[in-house]
């Protein structure tokens, strides 16, 4: 099908914006946040309101049409050759229903969007990097500092309005259609084009927030400490260790230590003391009391310029001192950086109804980020030295939101949990319209 044609089917039935290859904002509009992909589509389509997306998902029902949804493209790991890319990004109204301490977000929202509109009735969302979109980080589960008090933001969520594959707008919620609702809560974009989230707010006056950078000579001690540290932290703290590559530095890296206790100040300064003082002298950096918006904003900082990047995440149910030389070999590598990060608390203690986000049981994950401003196989080498140094401590398993790989979309899950989403997927997308994704092919 020739481009032409593909944008011929739409015009009449779609009011936002089209863009052809050749147009002048269609290389622009085409490109995922991840410069690692280069996506040709045959057509974008920008959506002005709902009617937008239900035409989009029939032209591309109708005439074959591979179909793929981008709000922001930090999440997008498949390219959109010959397709049609939808993008949302124009749908980014926020509601907030105080009284309820719930929050509806369209699909091109943004967490800062919802964090401004929670924070004058002193409420927050599960919400991750301000600059990321709201719905498929829910999607795919959704873990941020607020996490191990309230969950994922998968288990926070509580309808969701969406596009099916047959074009029918519809409703999941716990007593509409609860297998769809079920395999939304952390299956990813493979059930339909989700329009609207409605999820719970939860009230954070304040918390004390922010990061604190040490000698890498310290990096050794104080993974250690926090290996054994982590099982006595409570669950309004939320902590990670990271080596990070501090150009200027001595050593060109950088230990840190990064927190968020949604409590007190003097409380999280007393619950922090064993690690900073595993640390060592602070270079740089600090903790202090702040909004939640200030603290997410402090974390996330604005939006990150695109970039090409490689990722690689390991779960792990302990720490071994193996283990931790294998990180410490991040110092040497092209890697950006190499965070071990605590999870546990109430993301381990789901509801008997919650989603498959899954592995909740594993405590601990290592994530490694290469920022590519140079060659890519030095980087990608180091991640596969670094998944082998670790694989005799590693489950195998994985989580969506921070999968960078298409072939391990199973690993996110549960076998038993998998099987059931291949059930919900033939039900509701037995064509596999949308799997231009971490797609979960149907039974």
């Amino acid at each position: 099908m020739t481009t032409d044609t593909a944008a011929r089917l739409l015009r009449g039935a779609f009011d936002g914006n089209l863009h052809l290859p050749g147009d002048e904002r269609y290389d622009a509009e085409r490109l995922a946040w991840n410069r690692v992909l280069d996506p040709r589509p045959a057509l974008v389509a920008e959506a002005a309101h709902i009617r937008d997306v239900r035409a989009a998902v029939m032209a591309a029902r109708e005439h074959g049409l591979p179909f793929a949804v981008q709000a922001t493209g930090h999440g997008t790991h498949v390219p959109a050759d010959g397709g049609l890319l939808l993008k949302t990004s124009r749908l980014a109204a926020v509601h907030v229903d105080p009284g309820r301490r719930t929050a509806r977000a369209e699909p091109g929202a943004l967490w800062s969007d919802v964090i401004a509109a929670a924070a004058p009735y002193g409420l927050a969302p599960l919400s991750g990097t301000p600059a990321i979109g709201v719905t498929g980080y829910t999607l795919g589960g959704g873990t941020g500092w607020l996490s191990r008090l309230h969950g994922y933001a998968a288990d926070n969520l509580l309808r969701a309005e969406l596009v099916t594959a047959g074009g029918e707008t519809v409703v999941a919620g716990p007593s509409e259609h609860p297998e769809l609702f079920w395999a939304l809560r952390g299956g990813g974009g493979n059930f339909g084009v989700v329009t609207s989230l409605e999820f719970r707010l939860h009230p954070v006056a304040e918390v004390y927030a922010g990061m604190t950078l040490h000698s890498v000579d310290r990096a050794a001690a104080t993974l250690a400490r926090y290996r054994e540290w982590a099982s006595t932290e409570p669950d309004e703290l939320n902590t990670s260790i990271i080596l990070m590559r501090m150009p200027g530095s001595r050593d060109g890296w950088a230990l840190a230590v990064r927190a968020c206790h949604a409590g007190p100040a003097e409380e999280g300064r007393r619950l922090l003391a064993p690690l900073l003082e595993a640390a060592g002298p602070v270079t740089a950096g600090g903790f202090a009391a702040m909004t939640f918006g200030e603290a997410a904003t402090a974390f996330g900082g604005p939006e990150p310029r695109p970039t090409a990047l490689r990722q690689h995440l390991e779960l792990l149910h302990q720490v071994p001192d193996d283990a931790i030389e294998t990180i410490l070999t991040a110092t040497g590598s092209p890697v950006t950086a190499v965070e071990l990060r605590h999870w546990g608390g109430a993301m381990a203690r789901p509801a008997p109804d919650a989603g498959p986000v899954g592995h909740r049981d594993v405590p601990f994950s290592v994530i490694a980020t290469a920022m590519l401003d140079g060659p890519d196989e030095p980087a990608r080498s180091y991640l596969r030295e670094l998944a082998a140094g670790l694989r005799p401590h590693a489950t195998g398993g994985s989580f969506l939101n921070f999968l960078t790989d298409p072939a391990r979309t199973r690993d996110a899950y549960t076998a038993a949990d998998h099987e059931r989403l291949t059930r919900v997927k033939r039900d509701w997308d037995p064509d596999n319209l949308f799997g231009h994704t971490h797609n979960i092919p149907p039974a």
